[in-house]
């Protein structure tokens, strides 16, 4: 029995470390290396080619593993490489989809080429202008998309020259690729990065810069020279970072105190280290449902025959696309369509919402509408459906309620007092007179 319950116990244990090796596990990435090809020059726009290539990812440099005999066949033998993932960065669950899933992360692999920048809150870090013995290696650089948009990384790898080990030396990732806010909430645009403490160039300081990118137009959001801890003078007002957590965890994500419909757009977070350079990229949508009101209200009663002229407002939503209905809920429960009316254009406010309307002509007498029931605006938006209604009530219909008839047989004993009433009066003033009259004649 002591033995059974030992074997039982070794066996969970093993369950559970291979589960958790497995979660743990790195991917082998499938990628694409892009070089540009040599010999054409001339000014033209150089020519690229581009390669399918193979990355073993691990996490340390003592797990060496031999070629796999499940690597693609498609793939030259000089494009497998075996990356030193110390940070992790690339061992994220989006990067290592299911064994025959179609759908695969997407990765590039480029050659990539140290270089001092120009930039102001960047110089300080090459002050030196000394390059030194670190950087005669092979250096790529690698842009990667995990599944479903859960994560975005870039990384800067070194190899020791005509080698296939590299070693990651910079990565900046952002778990928070499509980023939707409130307006007027707070936003977050993740954004991390991690340096090899090994590198001679860990120790140099460091420089973040995050910038704005919409159909064309580009803006610079925040810099900061983390060698000096300094601000770059160009700021955007209610932008900041977590500077104790930039400092201490390498996060670098974006603050916008109080969003607002400008803001929405592409941003661009890269980070650099004396000679090098990373980015990723974030989107970020504004999205505010509408708020609908609707005119007249209430509603004038309405007789069988006549035209009910309604309108629904929608104001103060963002973006700019969206749907307007109308609907009609009877008294007994049932909801039709009636069409989206006539709506007219957008209108945009000083805050960059919108408002859009949209005017129904309702005709009594091609519409069964009963004795009434409800009007339904409705607004289709991403920021959610909208809905607003009104009490639409008819009188005068052919087949009357016993609420009309009660009130019909009312109306009538009152007009028949009425009548009796008159009617009483003028005889009793004509008896009067005559017997008047008759005293005078005797």
């Amino acid at each position: 029995m002591t033995d059974f319950s030992t074997i039982y116990k070794l066996s969970l244990v093993a369950v559970i470390c291979f589960i958790q090796a497995c979660s743990s596990s790195c991917p082998v990435l499938e990628c694409w290396f892009v070089q540009e090809k040599t010999g054409r020059g001339g000014g033209l726009t150089a020519a690229t080619s581009q390669e399918k290539a193979l990355l073993h990812i691990r996490t340390n440099a003592y797990s060496n593993p031999a070629k796999s005999q499940h690597d693609p066949s498609d793939i030259n033998p000089e494009r497998i490489y075996f990356i030193t993932d110390e940070g992790a960065s690339l061992c994220h669950r989006s990067l290592n989809p299911p064994r025959g899933s179609v759908e695969k992360p997407r990765c590039e692999m480029n050659p990539f080429l140290p270089q001092p920048s120009t930039l102001k809150w960047v110089a300080p870090l090459t002050d030196s202008a000394l390059s030194p013995m670190y950087l005669q290696a092979d250096w790529f650089s690698t842009a990667i998309q995990g599944l479903n948009k859960e994560l975005a990384a870039s990384t800067i790898m070194r190899a020791p020259t005509a080698t296939k080990e590299q070693d990651v030396i910079l990565s900046v990732t952002s778990k928070t690729v499509s980023v939707q806010s409130r307006l007027g909430e707070t936003a977050l645009l993740d954004c991390g990065f991690w340096v090899d403490p090994s590198s001679p160039l860990s120790g140099s300081g460091f420089a973040v810069e995050w910038r704005y990118q919409f159909r064309g137009n580009g803006r610079l959001v925040l810099a900061y020279d983390g060698k000096t801890d300094r601000l770059a003078d160009t700021q955007e007002e209610g932008a900041t970072l977590d500077f104790d957590g930039l400092h201490e965890k390498g996060n670098a994500s974006l603050i916008l105190q109080e969003a607002k419909v400008h803001h929405s757009g592409m941003y661009i977070c890269t980070v650099y280290l004396p000679y090098l350079v990373a980015q990723v990229a974030v989107e970020l949508d504004i999205v505010e449902p509408p708020s609908l009101s609707i005119h007249p209200s209430p509603l004038p009663l309405a007789v069988p025959g006549q035209t009910v002229s309604v309108q629904c407002e929608a104001s103060g939503f963002a973006p700019l696309s969206l749907e307007l209905s109308w609907e009609f809920k009877g008294a007994d429960g049932k909801s039709r369509p009636l069409g989206s009316g006539s709506v007219t254009g957008h209108r945009q406010a000083w805050d960059g919402t919108y408002s859009q309307s949209t005017r129904l002509e309702l005709d009594t007498t091609k519409l069964d509408l009963g004795r009434g029931g409800e009007l339904i605006c409705v607004a289709g938006h991403v920021g959610g459906t909208q809905q607003a209604s009104v009490t639409l009530n008819v009188i005068g219909f052919s087949t009357p309620s016993i609420e009309d008839s009660m009130a019909m047989v009312g109306v009538a004993l009152v007009l028949y007092g009425l009548i009796k009433f008159v009617s009483w009066t003028f005889t009793g003033s004509g008896s009067d007179e005559a017997v008047q009259q008759d005293k005078k004649d005797k």
